[in-house]
């Protein structure tokens, strides 16, 4: 059981697992520290208590049973008709309970959830009370929690790392967890003095014993070469008395999730830290998760940075695909589903990629909170050719870079499109783009080597074009004296009068109307060319089919 991942904050619950590509079949290995009367476990699209995927162990008082079970649309919880999670083995042991079972990736039954790339949100329960009959379960009235992992994971063996590779920690200093649900702290360390060039050829996490349910999520950032100095600091990432200076150290290094293993990168190439040019400051952020209000915890989790000075044929590059973070591209309020897209365009990537092209070998999806899904496509003669990153479970709470299971070229003349999923039911107001965590990106910092010096291939709708649909949605409803072009454009969004016209009209707009394309330069500025209203790609999808295609047409609804 190679993968695991702690389910809740106590650390009583571990769930392990095992893929079987060849079989398309999933081994699960969950330890209970302190059985009681049985444990639920369960997959849901967003986390959900209803209409989940579940399997339980339950005792009557006098038997234990183990089966597949779903709840319904009130969490009531019902054997399924059709098993399809199989007990391999239950036992007692020293540290607690063990349950193995497993299960296909697809059962084709549409009470059962599809196991796919991307998140997976795990719920968990324990049961305090013997049942007569499963049918007394209902979830809402047992101490439930939830947990992402990322399920799938490519099963290539580990490479070994050689004797010249030097490790370098970057930690939190010895923080105490504040005792809150929600915490981002921010450390600043600088790099050795005079430090020369050296390839990172592996990350991975380093998480306080005790602390390991807690600490959800970390990352570390390269602070702006142009900066030759900055404050030390060791404090919340959302103090408004931080240095502002912080908020150049947004270039991704490195990042962990809970669940997720060690990052290696391939054999030709590795990220270049240290020497000439280089910042010599990073960013760390980690993420507290500490819905129990654990006080007095202290940590220093963080990365461990393994490096080298043998230098790799390649250097890795990091480039966002994706949107602009610009307010120009908004989501209407009370949306159920809405999408907005991003393109690198291949008048850009024929401009900025080498002739043999560039090799994605990860990528690490971002939104904020009304993010539902990512999806990063590659296009060549106006088809979708190939998919490099896609999440249609997607959480802003579990973000980390992801190793594709097979490595991407791109072309000079291809396209890049980047189109994100939003749920925007519980917002009363347009959630416009920008950095602020109740507004909204699209992005995909994609991994490749070898490294050029296109840093950002992204766009924005036309300026112009949205002028107009401003000028025509108040004229529509009856609005002559529209201040469009007075005031900024989170407020022109802010006024307008919201109905379906007024969303289905902006959706066209983004999906017809000219862009601004930024095919920027490592030094902030566009590549030589015209990139003010360029014309959308046209583009035939032809990867949009069942990823699991079943008997009869039956699709699995998870």
């Amino acid at each position: 059981m190679p993968f695991r991942a702690p389910l809740d904050p106590h650390g009583e619950l571990l769930l392990a697992w095992n893929i079987s590509y060849a079989k398309q079949e999933i081994y699960m290995e969950l330890q209970v520290a302190k059985l009681k009367h049985g444990v639920v476990l369960g997959m849901s699209d967003r986390g959900e208590l209803t209409n989940a995927d579940l399997v339980v162990l339950w005792d009557s008082g006098t038997k234990s049973y183990f089966g597949d079970a779903w709840s319904d649309s009130e969490g009531h919880v019902s054997l399924d008709s059709q098993q399809d999670y199989e007990l391999i083995e239950a036992k007692e042991k020293a540290d607690g309970f063990y349950l193995l079972f497993k299960r296909p990736f697809s059962t084709c039954d549409p009470k059962d959830y599809l196991i796919e790339e991307g998140t997976v949100h795990i719920i968990y329960g324990l049961l305090d009370q013997p049942l007569a009959s499963l049918e007394e379960l209902n979830l809402s009235r047992i101490h439930t929690g939830l947990q992402r992992v990322l399920m799938l994971r490519p099963d290539d063996p580990s490479p070994t790392l050689g004797p010249d590779v030097q490790t370098m920690d970057v930690v939190a200093p010895d923080v105490i967890i504040p005792s809150q649900e929600t915490t981002y702290w921010c450390f600043i360390q600088k790099l050795p003095e005079n430090m020369p060039k050296n390839h990172i050829v592996m990350y991975e996490s380093v998480i306080t014993p005790g602390n390991e349910a807690i600490v959800h999520h970390i990352e570390v950032f390269e602070c702006s070469p142009d900066m030759k100095d900055v404050p030390q600091y060791s404090g919340s990432c959302d103090d408004n008395m931080k240095p502002r200076k912080l908020n150049y150290c947004r270039h991704v290094l490195a990042a962990w999730a809970m669940g997720a293993e060690a990052f290696y990168y391939p054999p030709d190439a590795g990220l270049a830290m240290g020497g000439p040019g280089s910042s010599k400051f990073l960013r760390l952020e980690v993420h507290y998760h500490n819905p129990l209000l654990i006080a007095g915890r202290h940590d220093s989790s963080g990365i461990r940075l393994h490096y080298t000075r043998r230098l790799r044929p390649y250097d890795a590059g990091i480039m966002e695909l994706g949107l602009v973070y610009t307010p120009v591209m908004a989501i209407p309020p009370k949306q159920r589903i809405f999408y907005l897209t991003g393109y690198c365009t291949s008048k850009c990537t024929q401009t900025a990629l080498p002739q043999g092209g560039i090799y994605i070998f990860a990528s690490q999806l971002h939104t904020h909170l009304a993010g539902r899904g990512v999806r990063t496509v590659l296009v060549r003669g106006g088809k979708e050719v190939e998919m490099v990153q896609e999440d249609q479970h997607f959480s802003t709470h579990y973000q980390t870079i992801r190793v594709l299971r097979k490595m991407v070229n791109v072309l000079p003349g291809d396209v890049l499109l980047t189109k994100c999923t939003y749920n925007t039911e519980d917002r009363s107001k347009p959630t416009v783009g920008g950095f602020g965590i109740m507004e909204e990106m699209c992005v995909n910092y994609i991994h490749y080597y070898p490294r050029t010096q296109l840093e950002l291939c992204k766009s924005h709708v036309d300026m112009g074009y949205l002028q107009k649909y401003f000028n025509f949605i108040n004229r529509f409803h009856g609005n002559e004296q529209c201040v469009c072009g007075e005031v900024d454009v989170t407020q022109q969004f802010s006024q307008l009068h919201w109905d379906d016209f007024t969303g289905e009209v902006l959706d066209s707009l983004y999906n017809t109307a000219p862009i601004f394309m930024h095919c920027n330069q490592s030094t902030a500025r566009l590549f030589p060319g015209e990139w003010e209203k360029q014309p959308i790609p046209v583009v035939t999808s032809i990867l949009d089919k069942p990823h699991y295609p079943c008997e009869g047409g039956a699709v699995p609804t998870g």
